[in-house]
């Protein structure tokens, strides 16, 4: 998730000025920009831009949705290790147990830490494509 994260990151801040750049020099020698055909040449190339800049976005958002799942499952595998402990001892005492619980506990916190982090830079990417779209749409205006 946070490879993706950060693929992104890197993409909206280097890779993607310099291909704007490039639709923008590509619409500005443009011979005509008034027609129905220009209109749509500008609305496939914005397209082909947010369709760049919302790349794994929503693979992004499945992991960060999948983390506190994951969590939950680290939870009951520690807590499974715990009974393990209470039927092999019998009683079950503080000590024997106390592995058990810290291996229930700990994926739990894991896996809310990695959901919230994930979704404030879920969030943040998701609005800056967007910003990003209604930029170049604002850069690319049509000759009326």
């Amino acid at each position: 998730m946070w490879l993706l994260i950060l693929e992104r990151f890197i993409y909206f801040f280097n890779g993607f000025r310099s291909y704007k750049h490039a639709l923008k020099a590509n619409w500005i020698n443009r011979a005509e920009r008034d027609s129905w055909n220009a209109e749509q040449i500008r609305e496939a190339m914005i397209s082909r831009a947010g369709m760049r800049l919302n790349t794994n976005l929503s693979l992004i958002n499945v992991m960060v949705a999948l983390c506190p799942l994951l969590g939950l499952l680290g939870t009951v595998t520690g807590m499974i290790e715990v009974f393990d402990v209470m039927a092999i001892t019998g009683t079950g005492s503080a000590r024997s147990m106390a592995s058990g619980v810290s291996k229930a506990t700990i994926p739990t916190m894991a896996g809310m830490v990695g959901a919230l982090s994930g979704v404030f830079a879920s969030t943040y990417l998701q609005r800056k494509a967007k910003r990003e779209v209604e930029l170049l749409q604002d850069s690319m205006v049509l000759d009326h």
